[in-house]
């Protein structure tokens, strides 16, 4: 609790000081200009979160192309082997109803 008190008591105190401070004109150019880098400190946080932000979903969306172009291979030869194996189903069908047609003869 004493020093949640230290702490208020240390607000109040900045802020008090700041206030007096940016009354006088060379305070005031003082803040002025910690506030001017302050901000530009802010800025360009910001543009670098943004650039990294960027490049952050560029990435994503090639891992996103890169994985359709894979489904669509895997679709591909799923479609391939189907197919294929339709195709044997279906000579295995014929040769064996060649083969009974002949035992039958």
């Amino acid at each position: 609790m004493k020093n949640v008190v230290w702490f208020a008591l240390g607000l109040v105190g900045g802020f008090i000081a700041a206030h007096l401070v940016d009354k006088d004109p060379r305070g005031h150019e003082a803040l002025a200009e910690v506030d001017a880098r302050i901000t530009e400190f802010t800025d360009r946080i910001g543009d670098a979160y943004r650039a990294q932000e960027a490049k952050i979903d560029g990435i994503a969306a090639d891992v996103k192309d890169a994985a359709a172009t894979a489904l669509g291979a895997v679709k591909d030869a799923a479609s391939d082997a189907i197919d294929a194996a339709k195709d044997v189903a279906s000579d295995t069908v014929d040769a064996a109803t060649k083969t009974a047609s002949q035992l039958t003869d």
